[in-house]
């Protein structure tokens, strides 16, 4: 952990740059910043465990935008804005004033007069998600400058069509614990392959935060996918830059086996391939219905089947015992579907290992909120961690 607090006090000491701002991809974040975020989520983690009471407010709304179902990056949201002392507050678009033409602007700014952060997930349409994030985040700065908003809140990136911030760097805090350390990671062969579902039209996001996140912290990532499923070319090259300054590596191949061969990581997860993408958008502006599509996906999905993390493939792996990952839900054969991205053996050999991958989250995005809020976060994780400040409650 030395290094991580080392980032955590020199982003303090430098200047936060992410004071006021707004998360929203990782690859526009510097090495020190993550590396803070990451300090910050694994102690504040261990603080709860401890019960340790970690109210950095006193008032304030949390206000999370859904745009696409959700469940654990929903409660993780939450729970992260009540551990830090923030009334969590979701926003139903359904029951809002958008369908009497209340635009992206109105909603923003009437969302935020007592808001410190607001959480968005908008992940379906690719090219219009991390747009949505943005014009959201455009609105409040307006209304901030203007003196209508007291305060202007930030914004945590949920999901979007790009990047899934949230899961990525719990996916990194994952890591560092697993291999007893940030340093730990360099040399690491980690595969994150696409793997097959039983349905249509999976965002490319998560595989994307994992592509532009972990080279940059000098692991020798492989990427394979089937031919048509690539992934957005700005972020393959943020990969390779991010490899080549820290000393990794980032390569792509055609098959599942190649990419699981000698890994210590597989991360194998669905995607649509990028026509599937185009198409929907296309189809969304036109007011058109997805029937056609979804049948012509599932079609292009089933010629890949064999794309399985099975008992077969992890024998590939560094000594047969590389770590499974997965965001969650998993497609798990003979459990959620007759035939998915993993096996059911496989899948429960590392069930709770995958639980403990998912239970950073809320305190990645707790970090996040600090970061955001707070001017010096080194001072407030001492305060929070001091035996003099507030109590326990265990």
């Amino acid at each position: 952990m030395d290094r991580l607090f080392e980032s955590l006090k020199k982003v303090s000491d430098k200047g936060n740059p992410l004071y006021l701002r707004d998360f929203l991809r990782t690859w526009e974040q510097d090495r020190d910043v993550l590396e803070a975020v990451v300090f910050l989520a694994t102690q504040l983690r261990e603080l709860h465990r401890k019960g340790h009471d970690l109210t950095a407010f006193t008032s304030g709304l949390a206000i999370s935008n859904f745009r696409d179902h959700s469940t654990r990056t929903r409660f993780s949201f939450a729970s992260a804005a009540n551990l830090l002392g923030l009334e969590p507050t979701d926003f139903d678009e359904s029951k809002s004033q958008i369908a009497h033409g209340e635009t992206v602007r109105e909603t923003a700014v009437m969302l935020s007069f007592l808001a410190e952060v607001v959480g968005i997930r908008d992940d379906i349409y690719l090219g219009l998600g991390h747009k949505y994030q943005e014009e959201f985040g455009a609105a409040l700065t307006e209304s901030f400058e203007h003196g209508i908003l007291p305060r202007r809140p930030s914004i945590i990136n949920l999901q979007c069509d790009l990047d899934h911030p949230t899961q990525s760097m719990s996916d990194l805090a994952h890591l560092i614990s697993y291999f007893g350390g940030i340093e730990n990671l360099r040399g690491k062969r980690i595969a994150m392959t696409w793997a097959y579902s039983p349905s249509y039209g999976k965002p490319l996001s998560v595989a994307q935060g994992i592509v532009g996140l972990l080279p940059r912290f000098g692991v020798d990532l492989v990427l394979a996918h089937p031919e048509g499923y690539d992934l957005l070319p700005e972020v393959t090259e943020v990969a390779r830059r991010g490899a080549s300054e820290s000393g990794g590596s980032f390569e792509v191949v055609g098959s599942m086996e190649e990419a699981f061969r000698d890994a210590d990581v597989v991360y194998p997860k669905s995607w649509a391939p990028m026509w599937v993408m185009e198409e929907r958008v296309r189809i969304f502006q036109q007011g058109g219905t997805y029937e056609e599509l979804e049948k012509a996906a599932l079609e292009e999905n089933a010629k890949h089947m064999d794309w399985e993390a099975n008992e077969k493939m992890m024998e590939l792996t560094r000594d047969g015992e590389a770590l499974y990952m997965h965001c969650l839900p998993a497609d798990i054969s003979g459990v959620s579907c007759e035939h998915g991205e993993v096996s059911k053996g496989v899948f429960e050999k590392y069930r709770l290992r995958t639980y403990e991958e998912a239970s950073y989250k809320p305190y990645v995005i707790a970090a996040m909120i600090l970061m955001t809020r707070f001017a010096d976060p080194l001072d407030v994780y001492e305060t929070l961690a001091s035996p003099e400040y507030g109590r326990y409650y265990l």
